[in-house]
């Protein structure tokens, strides 16, 4: 039964009273802007409690933040959903992400596999639609991952992980000074494990496998009192396998004679100057460049021809029972291009307006991206689709904003209008190039509320672009191109600080408009029954409500109780659509896919004065749809996952022992609704994707300084 949402919005509004603010930047702001002051819902994940936790890829760490969902299309988390908004699949081109991810300032939105959580500083998610600060790629909200910056001072380390799943991950950094002006940071992670499958069929348990390697080069150049150069360089090759789906829903134990391959192979670089011309004003450039090629491919049966022969099919043209024939493998290779240039001119100390009480800031922004697309599919030997595509769009923007301090209230307005442009062709002859104008913003009002509260009130619109679909029936009414959307967000919360900064909270309630909503539905051939085309249309709107609470107790100098909670209400308002019979399906009401209806986090840390450590955590989330889809009208089941993670902590090595997924859980991170099997005549049924199973294993790490 799912919990209401007014009453435990109520429970934990009494319990949990505000937050204390810690000293923690936010860097994915305009200015780097201290948590305790951003209007904002935002959640910051540091390298303390990811490394109390452990981990290897972001992947580990979504948990930690509330009301921040994923869909398990991919071998590694890249379609994201804040409060319900958000993809869950791209499988022909044209990206147009609802959530921004962006790693040290390099914009991989859409294709965020590539976050290696060694040598990282911090996660950063600003939840609701960011659209001053990052426009047409923040509709939700944005994911900001950054690694540790170079120090002056000599730091250098390594770690080890071995565990269950032959999983072998080693890393290493060093940074320091190169000279008086020029500093570095390094780091490598090489991460291999099986991937939890059995691929009884072939004899393999590695047809699922992970192979990730992941390397960051930082240099911070102080060319002078005045001018500040950061470049980073960023390289990740995720040669992942993809086998991870079973007729009979087991989960782990598969039987295809194709296994599949998601990987990814990305290299990035982004160059920040910050240059104070005076005391008055400085200017800030942003480049940034992502190359990317990736390659997604399953064996789509889900089989082997052996397993099929020994099942019954009826034969199309004479009614009688034959052995089943079925083969089907889907491929797609993809190169993608983003380059982005921001310029800004931002307000110093005595370039304040207003008698000195506000901040302000113009910019410009344009990026371009590129990508090709190389689709093809096969069906018991003979072509099914076979689409070569090349995309191209082109954003161009201008921004401002006001940050007025008046006493006790600090208030800000922010403005951004951006143009894009794209051109769209395909070697069938399809080809299109929409183009529009957008605007978003926000305005907030915030006051301290003593000492250590402060409480906020924000206004924001988001909006993302429209676009097109490739590849659907041209009987199937209004499916080749969709309109863009607008979100509003209201927002109030609370942050403060409770028994002389040991216990720290935030509380925020939130209230999203959702108008022209992008969705994504589906349409299987009835003349065709393997193959069915995925699209994505507009739907009337959907509102969304809900809370995000956390919290920090350090109840003694040894142990420290956190936590958080994610409570969301999300549904449409009117979408009424036809499904591949033509029957009209009333979805008005429903509540939209990878929306649960709360999430939490729970844990506690205790570090003895000898150095024994040991931390427990438990992540926990409600039932949710899978799909946008009546054809996906099946739920996950809810869960609750225990990690564990135990050790010694010396000066300058540590030697740990965790375990991930305790009680063996098995959750469901995707599913798909469909006919997949010619025995039964094609009927639907649902498929799911689980999550990793229990696993344990051990961590070596030693820090030279």
């Amino acid at each position: 039964m799912r919990t209401k949402l007014s009453i435990v919005a109520l429970a934990v509004s009494c319990s949990v009273q505000a937050q204390d603010i810690e000293t923690i930047t936010v860097n994915a702001d305009f200015r780097d802007a201290d948590i305790a002051r951003l209007p904002s819902s935002v959640t910051v994940v540091d390298t303390a409690r990811m490394q109390e936790q452990g981990g290897e890829h972001f992947e580990d760490v979504l948990k930690n933040i509330p009301n921040l969902s994923w869909a398990g299309a991919t071998s590694r988390p890249r379609y994201f959903q804040i409060r319900g908004v958000g993809e869950q699949e791209e499988y022909q081109g044209a990206p147009n992400a609802s959530v921004g991810f962006i790693v040290d300032d390099i914009d991989l939105s859409g294709i965020g596999m590539a976050a290696s959580l060694f040598d990282l500083q911090q996660v950063e998610v600003l939840r609701g639609p960011q659209g001053t600060r990052y426009g047409a790629n923040a509709l939700a909200g944005v994911i900001y991952v950054k690694s540790n910056d170079p120090t002056e001072q000599f730091e250098a380390g390594t770690e080890v992980s071995l565990g269950e799943d032959d999983l072998v991950s080693v890393g290493a950094y060093a940074g320091g000074s190169l000279s008086d002006t020029l500093l570095y940071r390094a780091s490598l992670q090489q991460t291999q494990q099986n991937g939890f499958r059995d691929n009884l069929y072939l004899g393999r348990d590695d047809t699922n496998e992970r192979d990730e390697l992941t390397g960051r080069l930082k240099l911070r150049w102080l060319a002078s009192d005045n001018l500040t150069a950061d470049l980073t360089l960023l390289h990740a090759d995720l040669d992942n396998g993809y086998d991870a789906w079973t007729l009979d829903n087991n989960g782990f134990d598969t039987l295809t004679d194709q296994p599949g391959e998601d990987s990814q192979a990305t290299t990035g670089a982004s160059l920040k100057l910050n240059w104070a011309a005076s005391s008055a004003v400085s200017l800030v450039s942003i480049t940034g460049l992502a190359d990317t090629e990736a390659r997604h491919a399953y064996d789509g049966d889900w089989a082997n021809p052996a397993y099929w022969s020994n099942l019954q099919c009826e034969d199309w043209e004479t009614g009688a029972a034959v052995p089943c024939q079925y083969d089907y493998w889907w491929d797609k290779d993809q190169q993608r291009t983003t380059y982005s240039q921001e310029l800004r001119l931002v307000s110093g100390e005595q370039g304040r307006i207003f008698a000195g009480t506000t901040d302000w800031l113009v910019g410009a922004y344009a990026m371009k991206l590129e990508e090709s697309n190389d689709l093809e599919s096969f069906y018991n030997g003979w072509e099914d689709v076979f689409l070569k595509s090349d995309y191209e769009a082109t954003n161009s923007a201008i921004f401002a904003q006001l940050d007025s301090e008046l006493g006790q209230w600090l208030f800000s307005a922010g403005l951004r209008i951006e143009h894009r442009s794209s051109d769209y062709s395909d070697d069938s002859g399809e080809s299109f190039s929409p183009s529009e104008t957008m605007w978003g913003g926000h305005l907030s009002a915030s006051r301290y509320l003593g000492d250590r509260h402060l409480g906020y009130l924000r206004i924001a619109r988001g909006y993302k672009a429209g676009g097109f679909n490739m590849d659907v029936p041209a009987d199937l009414p209004g499916a080749k191109e969709f309109e863009d959307e607008t979100l509003y967000n209201y927002e109030i919360g609370v942050k403060s600080g409770w028994l002389e900064g040991a216990l720290s909270t935030t509380v925020a309630l939130f209230y999203m408009d959702r108008q022209d909503q992008q969705v994504e539905a589906s349409v299987q051939d009835p003349n065709n029954p393997q193959r069915f085309f995925l699209y994505t249309t507009n739907a009337t709107g959907s509102t969304s409500y809900g809370l995000e609470a956390d919290f920090s107790w350090a109840l003694t100098a040894n142990l420290e109780l956190y936590g958080s909670l994610g409570l969301l209400d999300a549904s449409y308002d009117d979408y009424i659509y036809n499904d591949k019979y033509g029957t009209p399906i009333d979805l008005s009401g429903r509540e939209l896919a990878h929306s649960p209806s709360y999430q939490f986090n729970l844990g506690a840390s205790y570090r003895h004065d000898l150095g024994w450590f040991a931390n427990l955590v438990a992540n926990g989330q409600d039932s949710f749809y899978y799909s946008d889809s009546a054809t996906s009208n099946a739920e996950s089941d809810s869960y609750v996952l225990w990690n564990t993670k135990l050790g010694y902590e010396a000066e300058r090595w540590a030697l740990y022992l965790w375990g991930r997924n305790l009680t063996d859980e098995k959750y469901g991170v995707r599913g798909f609704t469909f006919g997949n099997e010619p025995n039964d005549g094609w009927q639907d049924h649902l498929y799911v994707r689980y999550g990793d199973p229990r696993q344990f294993g051990l961590t070596f790490r030693y820090d030279y300084f």
